[in-house]
């Protein structure tokens, strides 16, 4: 029984493991060890039973959390851009246009995987949708099945770091932070790690350029009609809308310094989005006078990438952009997202009521499904603290060698660990409640903790044998031998090693990235929040003369009388009483300000 009562918060860790392990659902074995040892606590004298009977007020608390409002709305949106066919639209433009070069498709992929993330945070829409329509793609132009999986899988992936990700808004409401602030921190991190994935493949094509090879020319559909590919095109209109974009980011901090009349330097993730802003808006206006006017000046290339890209992309400033700029919540901007996606829906004419069932249907059992969890992680956190199982925590944690590297090591490596078995919402629940007060304690800035962490996490979703990325494209993927329809060829089947083999590689960049943060801060750190510009050399203090220039008034009277006690007792008429106190309170006030400038002008200090 001591050693029960010594170990109490161990063992009901264990427990839940346990629990885990059977196969038990997640959000019930969450609660059901929290009550169980909440009995035993109570029985033992280990805490009060009033603890148990705040757990009905903790449930009331998250249910009023406005802040996770937002995982219903940018889950509906997500759900809705998906079925609404804006995925194949652009992996087919961006596919005609990246097809020229060798792993060109592998490029569209990953480039639509983070449009994808950036419209609808959701890593089993953006990984499904990616594996209908590209995997038979990439297989009949003889892609090389470990590297097709895996680009697609890694793609979807970049849902979970890429804002607006629901587990960045997981991650806020855990660790007691901002959720605009977690999707600045994030915002630099995600584009980082695209651009690692595109250098991998453009490393294997270097090395291996059969396993990735261009799209031959018939399968090249987007021509003039002389049968150029019209990318002169499109390259002018690029380079133009570059010149815009990084004009305007240049003068932005000038404009912002010009608007509010002092000086100012605007975040960088700020300043990247509105400068993207004002160079797709160049194009789309640019792309409406072509078209309207009958110019001629764009090519059917261009005018198709202009109006392929533009409307997603208009939606992600609409969400990214109104929460950057502190215009909109992030539920807020949740809502508008989710309005923009169905108005997208219906101009494309693909908005009918059984797409807007399943999508409803969906989101209601994933916000369920979160709910559940966290109402579960909620009850064991509140017992695991009863029973002191955050001071073993960070008993544990603060005592490892290296101070906040050994830490952060221990901790990267204990949820590398159990991705392999638990998602990101599991891990989130269950793992950072018990972490963050311990990085807290150690001065980590907890939004860069969070953004780490969330990097991390995101190799939960490709770890062989337990990655749900790699079941979802498992169940989209050719289990037998299949005939093309367009080339008539006999097409070899995607089998499960080939798919854990092809995500590998993209585990270990995940790896390098997460390196990368703890290496570079700034990474996360630079977007956070907007700075002044202060000239140090300029700084004036004043201390205020002593003129007279101030007044001093009584305390008012709340007595049931209009006389004010006089020093000896008897009664004064008010406005005298009011006189005499003002009088002794200018000059103590006297006293204290040359007792306050005796220093400044080389005296010594007059005692008051």
């Amino acid at each position: 029984m001591d050693f029960i009562i010594a170990n109490i918060a161990p063992i009901m860790f264990g427990a839940l493991v346990v629990f885990l392990l059977i196969g038990f659902p997640v959000a019930f074995s969450l609660a059901a060890c929290g009550l169980l040892f909440g009995f035993i606590g109570v029985e033992l004298g280990l805490m009060p039973q009033a603890l148990l009977e705040a757990i009905p007020l903790r449930i009331i608390g998250i249910m009023q959390n406005d802040t996770l409002l937002a995982i219903p709305f940018f889950t509906l949106m997500g759900l809705i851009l998906e079925r609404s066919g804006m995925a194949e639209d652009l992996l087919d433009t961006i596919g005609q246009l990246f097809g020229p070069i060798r792993g060109g498709l592998a490029y569209a992929v990953i480039l639509v995987g983070a449009m994808l993330a950036a419209t609808t945070g959701v890593v089993a829409a953006s990984v499904i949708s990616m594996g209908l329509i590209s995997l038979p793609i990439m297989l009949r132009y003889g892609y090389d099945r470990r590297v097709a999986s895996g680009v697609i899988a890694a793609s979807g992936t970049l849902a979970q770091i890429i804002p607006p990700s629901l587990v960045l808004i997981v991650m806020a409401d855990q660790l007691g932070k901002s959720v605009g602030d977690m999707y600045k921190g994030a915002f630099v991190p995600g584009f980082i790690l695209t651009g690692l994935y595109i250098v991998y493949i453009f490393a294997v094509t270097m090395v291996k350029p059969h396993l990735a090879p261009a799209l031959p020319p018939e399968a090249r559909t987007i021509r003039e009609p002389d049968g150029t590919s019209g990318l002169r095109s499109l390259s002018l209109l690029f380079i133009a809308c570059l010149g815009v974009g990084f004009g305007w980011a240049h003068y932005y901090d000038a404009f912002l310094t010009w608007r509010d009349k002092t000086p100012i330097t605007a975040p960088l993730d700020e300043t990247i989005v509105v400068s993207l802003s004002v160079a797709v808006l160049f194009a789309l206006v640019l792309a409406l006078f072509n078209k309207g006017l009958r110019l001629d000046l764009l090519s059917r290339m261009a005018e198709k990438v202009t109006f392929v890209l533009i409307p997603p992309l208009l939606l992600i400033f609409l969400v990214l952009g109104t929460i950057f700029l502190g215009i909109a919540t992030p539920t807020e901007g949740g809502a508008m997202g989710a309005m923009g996606a169905l108005i997208m829906a219906l101009v494309r004419r693909r908005l009918d009521f059984k797409l807007f069932g399943q999508a409803l249907n969906t989101t209601a059992k994933l916000s369920t499904f979160v709910m559940f969890i966290l109402i579960g992680s909620t009850v064991f956190n509140l017992v695991f603290q009863g029973l002191d199982g955050r001071v073993w925590v960070e008993h544990l944690l603060t005592n490892l060698p290296g101070g906040q590297l050994g830490f952060l090591i221990v901790v990267n490596i204990l949820i590398f660990v159990l991705a392999f078995f638990l998602d990101f919402f599991e891990l989130s629940f269950i793992i950072i409640p018990l972490i963050g007060p311990v990085a807290d304690k150690l001065g980590i800035d907890l939004i860069w903790f969070g953004v780490l962490l969330a990097v991390n996490m995101q190799t939960s979703f490709m770890h062989p044998p337990f990655g749900f990325a790699l079941f979802y494209l498992r169940s989209v993927a050719p289990k037998d031998d299949y005939t093309d329809k367009e080339t008539k060829k006999r097409i070899a089947r995607v089998t499960t090693g080939q798919i854990y083999w092809g995500a590998v590689p993209f585990v270990l960049i995940q790896i390098v990235m997460v390196a990368l943060v703890i290496g570079f801060p700034g990474l996360v750190t630079g977007s956070l929040g907007r700075h002044d510009k202060i000239d140090l050399d300029k700084v004036n203090i004043v201390v205020p003369a002593n003129d007279q220039s101030y007044t001093t008034e009584a305390p008012p009277n709340f007595g049931t009388s209009n006389a004010a006690p006089g020093r000896e007792g008897a009664s004064q008429p008010a406005a005298a009483a009011s006189g005499a106190a003002g009088d002794a309170g200018n000059a103590e006030a006297d006293d204290i300000m040359k007792a306050l400038q005796a220093p400044v002008q080389g005296a010594s200090a007059a005692k008051p």
